[in-house]
Parts: C-alpha cells; sequence; structure tokens
C-alpha cells in the first residue's frame, strides 16, 4: 500500500486507498472462498485434567481428602474402618496425612481420660489448622453438650451408615448432629448394616460387631452411656457378613463387642449358637477369636465354650475381665459376680481347653479400695500368672456414680472432719494428691508382679502352627498367632503372610515367642480368594463394582448403593454429581459449537 505523506492533505482515510486495493464489496464476495477452521479440543484430555486437579477453593462435597483417626477398642476399630470404606466409595480420598486433609474425622474412646483428652487435643489441632471437623465415638455420643463440642458435626455410634451425609454438609460449612438409635418395629438395633464398604486397616483381619451394649450397669463405666442396652444382630446376618470377609481374602475374624457373652439375650439365642454356625463357614486355614465376655454370662455355657474352644479353627482364647479380687470392691462395681465365679470359670476353661490363653482386666484405686482389697488382686495374679493381663489405673468419669463416690480413703479423712465443702478445700487438694500417688503406686506394684514371671518360657523347643497376619511395630519381623493366640514372630518372607507356616520356637520374651520356619514344612495356603490391597474398599458387590468401573471410565461416578433392609428406613449413598455436570456442559457446548460450524458452511457456500 502506498504512504501518504504528512503534508499531504487528506479529504477523507479512504484517499489512502490506491486504485489497485480490492474495495470492500470485492472483499466481501471473495470471503466465500474462506473456510473457517475450528480448533479442537481434547474432551478426554480436558476432562481429566478437571477431575484431576478441581479448583483449590472448591466447597462441592466428593472430592476432599479426609484424615481419620480412631481411639479405643475393636469395635470402635471396626465403626471407623466402615466410615472409611463408604467415604472412599462415595468418591473422597482417604489419606494418612493428617495436614493433608480437609477434613479430620476423629473417632473417640471415652473409657479412661487419657483417651479424651487426646481427643479433645486433636479437635484444638484441627481447629488451629483450619480444618473442617466431624466429630465420632463414644465421647460424643455420651456427652454431646460439653462445651468443646459446641458447633462441631458429631455422627452417632449407631448412625455410622449416615457419614457421607455428614461430612458434606460439614464441608458445606454446616453443622450436624445425628445421635438417633436404630430402630426396627420399636426393637432397638445392633446399629448400622454389616455390609456396608469398609476399608480394614489389616486387609487379612475382619473385626465383626455381633452386639452393640450390654446388659450391666458397672458403676465406673462410661461406654454404657454411649453404646445403651444390649442389641444383638441376628445369625444369619452375621454368617453372611463372615462369608463376604472370606471372599475378599481375609484369613481371621475378631468377634467384638462390649460383652459378648451376652449375645443374643435381646433376640432369643445365644453365643455358642453363632459360634457353631459360624465354624461351619471357616475355610480350613483361617481363624476366629472371640472377644471379650463377663464372668455372669459366661458361666451358663461353659461346656459349650469348652467345646468351642477346642475346634481346630478358633484360637483357644478368652478375655474375661475381672477388675478386682475383693468381693467388696466387686460389689460398689455393680459387677453382678463374685471371685469364685471368675475363677470357676476360669479353672473349668483351663482343664477342658489344655493350654488356654486367659486375658484379664484389673483396676487399681476404685473409690474404697483397701491395702487388703488391692492385696487379694495381687495374689490372684500371682496364683493365675495371666499372659496378657490389661492393668489400669481407676479414672472418675463425668457422670459414672463411680465419680461421685468419695474418692478419699478413710485414713486420709481422719486428719480432720468432713464438715462442708468449702472448709476442707485445703484437705481435698491434698487428699487427691494423695489418692492420685495410691492410685499410681499400686499399678506399678501390680506391673511389678506381672512383670515378674515370664509365660512363654517353658515353650522354647516347641514346633508350632502359626497364622500369619501383620508386620511388627519396629518393621523387623512378621507377627504370627499360634493356636493359642499367643505372639509369635517370624522372618519377614513374604510368602508367609497370610499362611499357616510351621515354626520351631527357639526364643521367648515377656509378650512374644519367636519361631524359625521348618526347612522341610509346607506353607500352608488357606482356601480362599486372594486379600484385597490395602486401603482397598471391602463390601462392594460385583454389580456395584463393574458399575462404577465403567462409570469412572467415561470421566463421571457412580452411586454407591446402600439399601436398608431395616423396615424402618433405606439409605442410599448418591455419588457426587461434579463431574457429571462437567461433562454435561462440555457436551452442551460442542454441539453449540457443531451447531455454529454448520452456520457458517451453509453461510458461505
Amino acid at each position: 500500500m502506498p504512504s501518504a505523506s504528512c503534508d499531504t492533505l487528506l479529504d477523507d482515510i479512504e484517499d489512502i486507498v490506491s486504485q489497485e486495493d480490492s474495495k470492500p464489496q470485492d472483499r466481501h464476495f471473495v470471503r466465500k472462498d474462506v473456510v473457517p477452521k475450528v480448533r479442537r479440543r481434547n474432551t478426554q484430555k480436558y476432562l481429566q485434567e478437571e477431575e484431576n486437579s478441581p479448583p483449590s477453593d472448591s466447597t462441592i462435597p466428593g472430592i476432599q481428602k479426609i484424615w481419620i483417626r480412631t481411639w479405643g477398642c475393636s469395635h470402635n476399630n471396626s465403626d471407623g474402618e466402615y466410615m472409611a470404606g463408604q467415604l472412599a466409595a462415595y468418591g473422597y480420598k482417604i489419606t494418612e496425612n493428617a495436614s493433608d486433609a480437609d477434613l479430620w474425622l476423629l473417632n473417640s474412646c471415652t473409657v479412661k481420660n487419657p483417651a479424651e483428652d487426646h481427643f479433645r487435643n486433636s479437635i484444638k489441632k484441627a481447629q488451629e489448622e483450619n480444618k473442617k471437623i466431624v466429630l465420632a465415638g463414644c465421647v460424643p455420643q455420651a456427652q454431646p453438650r460439653q462445651d468443646y463440642l459446641k458447633g462441631l458435626s458429631i455422627i452417632g455410634v449407631q448412625q455410622i451408615d449416615r457419614v457421607v451425609e455428614v461430612v458434606e454438609e460439614t464441608i458445606k460449612g454446616h453443622s450436624v448432629r445425628l445421635l438417633g438409635q436404630k430402630k426396627d418395629n420399636g426393637r432397638r438395633l445392633g446399629g448400622a448394616r454389616l455390609d456396608l464398604p469398609k476399608i480394614r486397616k489389616n486387609p487379612l483381619i475382619e473385626i465383626i460387631s455381633i452386639n452393640t451394649g450390654c446388659l450391666n450397669a458397672c458403676t465406673y463405666c462410661k461406654t454404657k452411656h454411649a453404646r445403651g442396652n444390649l442389641a444383638s444382630y441376628p445369625i444369619d446376618e452375621l454368617v453372611d457378613r463372615a462369608k463376604q470377609s472370606f471372599q475378599e481374602g481375609v484369613c481371621e475374624i475378631w468377634l467384638t463387642s462390649e460383652d459378648t457373652g451376652a449375645y443374643g439375650r435381646d433376640i432369643g439365642t445365644n453365643l455358642p449358637t453363632l459360634l457353631w454356625k459360624l465354624v461351619e463357614v471357616i475355610p480350613e486355614g483361617a481363624m476366629l477369636r472371640l472377644g471379650m465376655t463377663n464372668p455372669p454370662y459366661i458361666l451358663e455355657h461353659l461346656e459349650e465354650m469348652a467345646k468351642i474352644l477346642n475346634h481346630p479353627r478358633v484360637y483357644a482364647f478368652l478375655h474375661i475381665p475381672v477388675q478386682s479380687a475383693s468381693d467388696s470392691v466387686l460389689m460398689e462395681m455393680k459387677r453382678e459376680y463374685c471371685v469364685a465365679d471368675f475363677k470357676r470359670v476360669v479353672d473349668f476353661l483351663k482343664e477342658k481347653v489344655p493350654g488356654i490363653t486367659i486375658a484379664t482386666d484389673i483396676i487399681c484405686g476404685f473409690p474404697g479400695e483397701t491395702d487388703q482389697d488391692f492385696q487379694e488382686t495381687v495374689k490372684l495374679v500371682e496364683e493365675y500368672k495371666f499372659p496378657s493381663l490389661f492393668i489400669n489405673q481407676f479414672y472418675p468419669r463425668p457422670g459414672t456414680p463411680a465419680a461421685k463416690m468419695e474418692q478419699v480413703p478413710a485414713q486420709v479423712l481422719c486428719l480432720g472432719g468432713r464438715g462442708t465443702k468449702e472448709s476442707e478445700s485445703p484437705l481435698r487438694r491434698h487428699c487427691k494428691r494423695q489418692i492420685w500417688k495410691l492410685k499410681k503406686q499400686r499399678t506399678k506394684d501390680l506391673s511389678r508382679v506381672f512383670h515378674s514371671y515370664s509365660p512363654y518360657d517353658h515353650k522354647i523347643g516347641e514346633r508350632q502352627q502359626v497364622l500369619v497376619t501383620e508386620e511388627s511395630f519396629d518393621s523387623k519381623f512378621y507377627v504370627a498367632h499360634n493356636q493359642f493366640y499367643e505372639q509369635v514372630l517370624v522372618p519377614k518372607n513374604p510368602a508367609f503372610m497370610g499362611k499357616m507356616v510351621e515354626v520351631d520356637i527357639y526364643e521367648s520374651g515377656k509378650h512374644f515367642m519367636k519361631g524359625q520356619p521348618v526347612s522341610d514344612a509346607k506353607v500352608y495356603t488357606p482356601s480362599i480368594s486372594k486379600p484385597l490391597a490395602k486401603g482397598e474398599v471391602s463390601g462392594l458387590t460385583k454389580d456395584f463394582r463393574n458399575g462404577l468401573g465403567s462409570q469412572l471410565s467415561s470421566g463421571s461416578h457412580t452411586s454407591a448403593a446402600s439399601q436398608c433392609d431395616s423396615a424402618s428406613s433405606r439409605m442410599v449413598l448418591p455419588m457426587p454429581r461434579l463431574h457429571q455436570d462437567w461433562a454435561l456442559r462440555m457436551s452442551v457446548g460442542l454441539a453449540l459449537l457443531a451447531l455454529l460450524f454448520a452456520f457458517f458452511v451453509k453461510v458461505y457456500n
């Protein structure tokens, strides 16, 4: 295009166009030869990138990372596994890195003060780090109105099948509390369904809660306030859960509850009946371990229990808490048995089940416990030499009858009259220090007695069959258990994991033995399926797995359907709609783009 000099006067801007230049109308008529080029986007790659990296400030549920911490008993651990499984099936990522998580799910234990202290401190830390918080377990269930729980979401011990709802609302910024009981036609149920999705902490071990609550009213127990009265699961549901577990590669089942011995009394059956049904479905090479049972309820079934504990696929192990060897203390505890009852149970089982392991619990420093009471407990330990003994210092739990009992022994009270609380406050402070020292000293004294004997020295040189299920805490050995559920450490050979191995015992410690695999022995593989990978969700049906896989391959999630056979309710876990919405918007956008392209082609042709 020729240039115009600055000193040339232009009447119009069009004067700069030369004669050779095409006119606007000419340019319009040649546009029919121009074909617009549409840049196609890699839709599948785009969707994948969007799915893997959602907006950092997104509050849409189903894409966050969740850290789960559980304190307490095996029943509580099973609840934690169920909650993890449901959240993972929904689409959340369960992480072991607390700092990396968007939400903390804290599953608490209310048995002792230290456990609740850890729980409270974790809440405080989560708040300091601006984490979303959902609380579960026995502490919030028993006392949901405590000050440090205000404004926080709570999922009750019988509502764990609704954990997805609570987490979803919490992520949206709401505070939700579900603390109700499961009921069917007015009858209290054992809790959430047993076939819910689950992530086992150990893929080889399935924890099955056979009932919740108990029939006792122990004066020191706070768990009763959370778990309530006895409510048992039907036998067929428990057997089905065991079958499902074995199909997923489990080789060891733990039966758990607040009192397994009381199982079935609310539904017209009993523990031996359940155990015989379970034994029928245990594959050869797999094992069953019974949980804790109180003396009163096992007394009625001693003969049958002895037969069951002699079964080759049932560990010869029973946890029977005595708590004290003083009848007066047991009466104050409202334990509903005497020391003679406990001894009768132990003596009978030791006679009928040779080599059986009896584990027990003892509380030191219960209100009113005298030196003589304590010495009776010491003598019991010296007589039976329990290989597994859980020694607990007494903690007055808020709201329990024992917390209201006079904690001060008579010899301290004699320092001055009772008077009013105000007038004896200095004395009370002194008494509290004395009581604390007394309980601590008794705990140390009993621990010293426990460590004075070696329960496994006589087993050196024995050849035993052991089931290998986990890695030792120091990662130097694999942990196995023999027929009596005694811990045996074996070399870390990956071929042993989940298998029955024959070993020679060559060393013993206070809590373990060490075994060397027999060179010419066969490693026995139980006749069960390959175990799930660590962190893999169990309890998903084949149809669910297939549906989930096909939907994920196309960029969307399926729904994790959880159908409740209870007459009172039916719960379905909807999958997040986030990726479905993105896919829909992208499809609509591509369709409009195609229409626009067709329009241009038609106009210019």
